[in-house]
């Protein structure tokens, strides 16, 4: 099953490498193949995004990994998904947020994927509140019409107050 597998991924890269070789020798011509505008445009999802993917892969392919792997893998694709629609719509301060957000997410996955050691979720939960308080001091108004810094003190006695609830008794 797997050589089979390997066929077809390589018939479709082999059919994309002709499509692409066609297009660039103007045998053919779709704009968006062009390489350079694909560079230009989806730099990210190409050198940030698809180096964070196969580090996912690398793990979730069932090989003794260590979760640790995870960590800059979380932190690339969402610092390329942040970069990738900076590129789009030309707001690059969107960086700032998102920066701080992929090593939140980087971490998070440590903590699900390694040994749910529970020190790790206070650097998430600090980085992921810096996030999202950059996030409202930049964006709040233009993106949701909302000033949510007078509901950050009543959103987090929430989510302090659910997590006390559901917290596993077991771990007083």
């Amino acid at each position: 099953m797997k050589y089979k597998n390997n066929k077809i991924a390589g018939a479709v890269l082999v059919i994309l490498g002709v499509i692409f070789f066609l297009n660039n020798i103007n045998v053919i011509n779709i704009p968006i193949l062009n390489m350079s505008f694909i560079l230009k445009k989806f730099w990210p999802a190409v050198f940030i995004i698809l180096p964070g993917l196969a580090l996912h892969s690398v793990y979730f392919s069932g090989k003794k990994t260590e979760a640790g792997i995870l960590v800059p893998a979380g932190i690339l694709i969402t610092l390329g998904a942040t970069m990738q629609i900076c590129m789009l719509t030309g707001v690059w301060s969107l960086l700032v947020p998102g920066s701080i957000l992929s090593v939140a997410v980087g971490l998070f996955e440590l903590y699900l994927f390694g040994g749910r050691d529970k020190g790790l979720l206070i650097p998430v939960a600090i980085l992921t509140v810096t996030s999202v308080f950059f996030f409202d001091v930049f964006y709040s108004r233009i993106l949701f019409a909302l000033d949510l810094r007078h509901n950050i003190i009543p959103i987090a006695l929430i989510v302090l107050g659910l997590v006390i609830m559901f917290r596993n008794k077991s771990s007083f």
